[in-house]
């Protein structure tokens, strides 16, 4: 009853750490009522959005994914943060199982090159050769899918790094081409394939928010969730820096005020159909225990082994 008194509280207090962005949008304020609501409805300890007792049925392999045993065990969990930064770009990701996968991308001469930094001397890493090419190989020879067994689509977020209109428009006709993997939103349905396609970093909002028929969806920001009335067909992912939200990094114990307020986002974005990661956050168990337990979907790491052996062995304890 506490805990439901808190989350009240909160949700009325919410424009307290961000007003503009939470309860003013484009003009239009919110539905205060809603946002209560739903945030009431997340305390109930039997619901399922963001608060079962044991989330590992998340992060691990589900009951009705069949894996084969010479297969790694797909993390459905399991994000891999700026992944082209590995010795072998997708490749290490897949093998231990990463299911979520970062590749930043410039607009350099008319390609699409991934790289950390702008990519003066890297324009043979091309986001087609070193992923959408493989992926769909890989896909070839796997019979439809990412990891034999698994149905779920495997997500690959570009993060871009230059223009938004001008990177989209090069990104279109390349995703076109590649058009029989990809999830798309087609004349006002979702069909989902092996691969959803995310738009990070400068996100060409205006663009696709027109589009009826696209192949490419938004990470939204997960503070404008609670006050945005877009279809839920725009963005499959809410994201937010780790420490523009939560303080904590693992000592000792979080604030109530952290935690609630971190499930009440979690909340209203799993209401608008939106998975939820938090960027940059401390990379070990207490922190990855905590993100479980409050609903967070996608757990960010660089650590790809470290969180594969976490998620594989770890029970997450219910959360108080």
């Amino acid at each position: 009853m506490k805990n439901l008194i808190k989350v009240l509280a909160l949700a009325i207090t919410l424009p307290l750490f961000s007003c503009t962005r939470l309860f003013y949008t484009n003009g239009e304020v919110s539905n205060r009522r809603q946002i209560m609501q739903e945030a009431a409805e997340f305390d109930a300890p039997a619901k399922k959005i963001a608060g079962d007792t044991n989330r590992k049925w998340l992060y691990n392999n589900r009951g009705h994914d069949m894996v084969l045993n010479n297969e790694p065990t797909p993390l459905p969990g399991g994000f891999a943060h700026n992944d082209y930064l590995h010795e072998h770009p997708l490749y290490d990701a897949l093998e231990n199982g990463f299911t979520n996968i970062e590749a930043d991308v410039f607009l350099l001469h008319g390609k699409l090159i991934v790289a950390h930094t702008f990519p003066y001397f890297k324009s043979n890493r091309t986001l087609e050769s070193l992923y959408l090419k493989p992926l769909s190989e890989r896909i070839a020879k796997n019979k439809g899918v990412v990891f034999p067994g698994y149905d779920s689509p495997v997500t690959l977020l570009i993060d871009i790094k230059t223009n938004a209109a001008s990177t989209y428009k090069t990104l279109k006709p390349l995703l076109e081409k590649y058009r029989s993997m990809l999830t798309g939103y087609e004349n006002g349905k979702m069909v989902y394939r092996a691969v959803t396609i995310v738009l990070s970093g400068n996100k060409p909002y205006r663009s696709i928010k027109n589009e009826q028929n696209r192949l490419a969806f938004i990470d939204h920001n997960l503070y404008e969730v609670p006050c945005d009335s877009v279809r839920n067909n725009l963005f499959t992912m809410a994201s937010c820096r780790y420490g523009s939200l939560v303080k904590w990094d693992g000592s000792g114990a979080i604030s109530m005020d952290e935690r609630i307020k971190l499930r009440v986002l979690v909340a209203i974005a799993h209401r608008k159909g939106a998975k939820v990661r938090l960027w940059a956050s401390p990379e070990n168990k207490r922190v990855w225990d905590e993100l479980i337990s409050c609903g967070v979907d996608l757990i960010n790491t660089d650590n790809l082994v470290g969180l594969r052996n976490y998620l594989t062995t770890q029970t997450v304890a219910k959360a108080d």
